[in-house]
């Protein structure tokens, strides 16, 4: 399944950092920024979480949470966030049934080995679980402020 803009968020409920579980409807009147990474501690993915921290109250001001997503553990999420000091929770969909929901549990490539994993996508939902924006295939670098952009737009 791929999602689109305008249509219903697909619900979830995940095990995430701090022992909470994480669900759409805890974020209903708030906007909510999730983006699907592929690895913990790897370079792009360190990147991308350090801009999004790097911007974390300018997205609290435009009362937008973030939530990182990947198919890591709880254990592996739990390291990840205290050795960069990200604030922000990451929850673990082990069993990949969000990142199929949401479309990003992808047929990659790599020298020539064909393999399923994450295509680095994020999605804005907006204050009644629409939608609102989706960044495909995203590349890093300015990506988190192109982000909080369209989210103090909304």
């Amino acid at each position: 399944m791929t999602v689109t803009t305008g249509a219903a968020a697909p619900p979830f409920s995940l095990p995430a950092t701090d022992g909470r579980r994480i669900g759409l409807e805890e974020f209903r009147g708030r906007k909510v920024v999730l983006y699907f990474y592929p690895k913990d501690d790897t370079s792009g993915c360190t990147k991308e979480a350090q801009e999004f921290q790097a911007l974390r109250k300018d997205f609290e001001a435009a009362d937008t949470e973030i939530v990182g997503v990947s198919p890591d553990s709880v254990k592996s999420h739990d390291r990840f966030r205290a050795k960069y000091g990200l604030e922000f929770p990451l929850a673990s969909d082990e069993t990949k049934a969000m990142l199929e929901a949401y479309g990003v549990w992808v047929e990659k490539s790599m020298y020539g080995r064909r393999y399923m994993g994450v295509e680095r996508t994020t999605v804005l939902i907006d204050r009644d679980g629409r939608i609102a924006q989706i960044w495909p295939k995203v590349k890093v670098p300015g990506h988190a402020r192109e982000v909080l952009e369209a989210a103090k737009a909304l």
